[in-house]
């Protein structure tokens, strides 16, 4: 109910802004693609973003949403913002095909909770990881949004990392990913999100890794078995917009940009743990069986294999977030 009220505040701020849009249309146009469908949470967090911006904005701004990789991958989607053909996508940690350091967005078991993580993202650490970004990609950060833990599906029961025995597992087109699962025994293809359900379909790959939401929005309960609770990630992913695109804008709409960014922040934070609840009752339902693996046999092999890939210049970084504590760290350290 409190998110039908805020949705239609939100339309009516809009509807009203609509009287003192510009005579000739919005000044700006952003395109905005991601990976998520139309289902996804990451989608009705880019509607909320453009609603919002569109009332801050008075309509000097419209930006058009477009999910499902209707604009190309995330990798395409980054280069298109640096060329100037788009302005805005969500992205995470295949950015350390640029900048090293956002492979910090999804170290398997590094963050260990909510709290941790927001205590990253929101502390030096992440100030520095969105400052190497706007540098070296030309990418600004103006929202994050929280990812379930990546889990592993397969048509084989995977409860130790001896039970991958060679799979072919599809994983985005990140290094460090890579190696770990190398480490882990499975046989890692970097592939485009997009091609997942067909490769899976035809066993080109034998399984993938992803939080509940993609797995669900994907359909990828069609075509895997077994939803294996590794958790071996949990992250971040950032909404972007292009920094050039951004300076370009004058002072008033960079502002009405940010303040958009951080309302869609918001709204994802307010939905994400109803969210995950139900996706997995979703998940359950469409047949998909849940196993137990041990976690603690993944997290030592995969550490291993994560201080082996990490250059030096980051592992003061790595060691640095093992000691942060998070809140529930702290209140069972008082029990």
């Amino acid at each position: 109910m409190f998110m039908r009220v805020t949705s239609c505040i939100i339309l009516l701020c809009s509807l009203l802004g609509s009287c003192q849009k510009p005579v000739n249309g919005p000044e700006y146009i952003f395109k905005f693609g991601h990976q998520g469908n139309e289902r996804d949470i990451w989608h009705r967090a880019a509607l909320h973003f453009a609603l919002t911006l569109d009332s801050l904005s008075g309509g000097r701004i419209e930006t058009r949403v477009y999910p499902s990789e209707q604009l190309g991958g995330e990798l395409d989607m980054i280069r298109s913002i640096r060329a100037g053909i788009a302005e805005m996508t969500i992205t995470a940690e295949s950015m350390q095909n640029w900048a090293g350091i956002t492979a910090f967005m999804a170290v398997p078991y590094l963050i260990r909770d909510s709290d941790h993580l927001r205590k990253v993202v929101e502390g030096d650490i992440g100030t520095e990881i969105a400052e190497e970004m706007i540098r070296t990609i030309g990418l600004r950060p103006i929202g994050y949004f929280e990812r379930g833990p990546r889990h592993l599906t397969s048509n084989r029961p995977v409860l130790t990392p001896d039970d991958l025995g060679g799979m072919v597992l599809r994983v985005p087109n990140v290094p460090l990913f890579v190696r770990v699962w190398q480490a882990l025994g499975a046989k890692p293809t970097p592939m485009t999100f997009s091609e997942v359900f067909t490769a899976l379909q035809q066993g080109t790959v034998e399984a993938q890794e992803n939080p509940f939401a993609l797995i669900y929005s994907a359909g990828f309960f069609e075509v895997q078995r077994y939803l294996n609770l590794t958790g071996h990630v949990t992250g971040w992913t950032y909404m972007v917009i292009g920094e050039n695109q951004f300076r370009e804008l004058p002072e008033d709409l960079q502002e009405n940009v940010l303040e958009a960014g951080k309302a869609a922040r918001q709204y994802h934070e307010r939905e994400f743990g109803r969210q995950e609840e139900l996706l997995r009752r979703q998940l359950e339902e469409r047949g998909m069986i849940f196993t137990q693996p041990d976690r603690e046999a993944f997290r030592d092999k995969a550490e291993a294999a994560v201080l082996e890939t990490l250059p030096e210049k980051y592992k003061p970084l790595y060691h640095k977030i093992t000691t942060i504590k998070s809140d529930e760290t702290d209140n069972q350290e008082g029990l």
